[in-house]
């Protein structure tokens, strides 16, 4: 793998690191980049500033966090005083990232941190809500589907298949074992599951007959649909209706410590996520300059199923249906087998308080 580094004063991620690499590493080598000229009016007005950084762990980098990006790139992050750098770090460890201090807070779901706060002295809480539908889809190997979504013929089609279900333990891995078991079948036995590290892999794995199935999401979607390597998603998670998929999380002792900085983010994400919501104009140009090697029908079919399934978070706010939802997926699929509560996993202090503020 390479390592290809894009700085600007308030945006510094890596795209792929070499996994030989520590967390550390990458957040030095982003911190160390040369700056490049933000775009935005905003931005440029905070330039001379002096901005708290904190880093964002991320485990894909996926249209779905738009908002985030959009918070960057528009300066709402920079009108609160805050320098927000994102890393990627693939195979589990953008939770690790924050239990072990390389990263300030991190984007995935609360199922993880419920895993990872076991005997955990200092747990990591949910303060914020960005993508609030299981956003996974299946895709099957161009030309082939099942007959319709009925239980009978998923497991007709699905059974005795090659799978690529994503990393053993994240959401997208767990979400398709709980549709093979909800159709009665046997993860173990009746699918062969492939479990790369490497979500990225996706298309690819397909495309050479690796894998007849996987699981994704935009803009990995669109990618296999160009390429014709599959059809639309024959199968859509987001119809399991509100679910905690993708938050935002630091350590308990960050919120004891410095309540300020979380409320100051928090501030810019609901900001960024009403705003995406409000003008699609606006999350169009974002996700062009983020994406910059999709084309301008793949920018439009990424949005237009973010829209249609209601990907976004309208305010921020993480409800006990939607941490149920999640963390149902957890216990049936075997990967939890402890106890959680809500008040254990998620903080929304900080998001009340956001909109209220912005409600004024």
């Amino acid at each position: 793998m390479t390592e290809r580094l894009h700085t600007r004063p308030y945006l510094h991620r890596i795209r792929k690191a070499p996994l030989v690499l520590s967390l550390s590493l990458l957040v030095a080598a982003a911190l160390a980049g040369c700056g490049e000229k933000a775009a935005t009016p905003v931005a440029e007005a905070q330039s001379g500033k002096n901005l708290k950084k904190i880093v964002i762990a991320e485990p894909l980098h996926l249209t779905g966090y738009l908002p985030m990006y959009v918070a960057q790139r528009e300066g709402y992050f920079a009108e609160e005083g805050l320098e927000v750098q994102v890393i990627q770090a693939t195979g589990g460890a953008h939770v690790t990232a924050v239990v072990s201090g390389d990263a300030w807070g991190v984007i995935g779901g609360p199922e993880s941190n419920a895993l990872a706060n076991t005997n955990s002295s200092d747990p990591i809480m949910s303060v914020v809500n960005v993508v609030n539908r299981a956003n996974v889809y299946l895709m099957a190997k161009s030309g082939t589907a099942p007959k319709s979504t009925s239980k009978e013929d998923l497991k007709e089609f699905l059974k005795g298949k090659k799978v690529n279900a994503n990393r053993h333990g994240g959401t997208p891995n767990l979400l398709t074992r709980y549709l093979l078991l909800d159709v009665g079948l046997d993860p173990e036995k009746d699918v062969q599951l492939l479990e790369p590290a490497d979500g990225s892999t996706v298309v690819t794995m397909v495309k050479q007959g690796a894998a007849d199935i996987a699981n994704g999401a935009e803009p990995q979607i669109v990618d296999g649909i160009n390429q014709k390597v599959w059809d639309e998603p024959f199968y859509k998670f987001p119809s399991l209706g509100d679910f905690a998929y993708s938050v935002v999380s630091v350590k308990k002792s960050t919120i004891t410590k410095d309540p300020e900085t979380v409320q100051k983010f928090t501030n810019a994400m609901i900001k960024a996520l009403k705003k995406v919501q409000s003008d699609k104009e606006l999350a169009k140009t974002n996700l062009k300059a983020e994406f910059p090697t999709l084309s301008e029908e793949a920018v439009k079919a990424s949005l237009d199923r973010a829209y249609a399934d209601r990907l976004w978070s309208p305010d921020g706010i993480i409800s006990e249906k939607a941490l149920e939802n999640d963390m149902n997926v957890m216990i049936k699929t075997g990967i939890f087998k402890g106890t959680y509560t809500y008040d254990g996993l998620v903080d929304m202090q900080f998001a009340k308080k956001a909109n209220e503020a912005a409600a004024k």
